[in-house]
């Protein structure tokens, strides 16, 4: 077997293997091999909150279409402690990502903190260029009644 095979035959198994987290799959039709996977994620900062992340797996191509939904909602106790801990630029930091094709592009998952609002945002995007956009979503979790609330307030 060619190099290049076996690199392609590897990645595939570790794709395959790393459907763990998928909370629901729900295939596209009888004569398709495309089905719409819901992940559930934690984030691994603010743990008071999980996000839900649907997008197209096609199972016998080499890349999944980039098109993707994401919604996160409060699960738990959201602290200052925990907002303290995060990037707060008007950039944030990835927070999930998973790969998407075997040439580069992936699903990345962004936090990003609006202090004015006093909210998280959860962004979820394309690497990758897909009929003229990079696509993408938005969620996000208000701090309101959660015991980071103060927090954000003293930091006005």
């Amino acid at each position: 077997m060619k190099p290049i095979m076996i690199g392609v035959l590897a990645g595939l198994l570790i794709t395959l293997a790393g459907c763990s987290d998928d909370v629901a799959s729900v295939s596209l039709g009888l004569f398709t091999t495309k089905d719409i996977k819901v992940n559930s994620q934690q984030d691994p900062l603010v743990k008071g909150v999980t996000c839900h992340i649907s997008h197209i797996e096609a199972n016998l191509d080499f890349a999944d279409p980039s098109d993707m939904s994401i919604s996160c909602r409060q699960t738990g106790p959201i602290t200052g402690d925990q907002l303290q801990a995060i990037d707060r630029s008007k950039s944030g930091e990835v927070v999930f990502k998973s790969s998407k094709s075997i040439l580069f592009k992936s699903l990345k998952v962004r936090r990003i903190y609006d202090a004015q609002t006093r909210t998280l945002l959860y962004l979820s995007y394309s690497t990758k260029e897909s009929t003229g956009s990079h696509h993408h979503a938005l969620s996000t979790v208000p701090l309101y009644n959660t015991q980071a609330w103060a927090w954000a307030q003293e930091q006005e």
